[in-house]
């Protein structure tokens, strides 16, 4: 089973029947066009970014390594989102995935 945060646990533990429909939401948003999986799974790393959100950040890192992109890849996004999000927001981004590295590695 894929690593869960404890906040959306408990979401899902506390709207059930939400939590079913944002994943249906999700999955259909994928298939929706013809983009391949890599590809969508960098740009929702790269949304994530531009959130400055940690939790989404390292989900999309977490779930864009399950699927086979390379640390090398994640890595590069984080450099390309330099110029949009900021050098501060980048560097945040970046403790943040090489935190999920870490982690995967142990």
């Amino acid at each position: 089973m894929p690593y869960l945060p404890s906040p959306y646990k408990r979401f899902v533990k506390n709207h059930p029947s939400l939590a079913k429909l944002y994943e249906e939401l999700a999955a259909a948003c994928h298939e929706a066009g013809p983009l391949p999986d890599k590809s969508r799974r960098l740009i929702k790393l790269g949304i994530a970014m531009g959130q400055n959100s940690e939790g989404a950040v390292k989900s999309h890192a977490r779930q864009a390594l399950e699927m086979g992109v390379t640390v090398e890849e994640i890595r590069h996004a984080v450099v390309l989102s330099m110029t949009t999000i900021g050098f501060p927001a980048m560097i945040a981004a970046s403790e943040w995935v090489e935190e999920v590295l870490e982690a995967m590695q142990d």
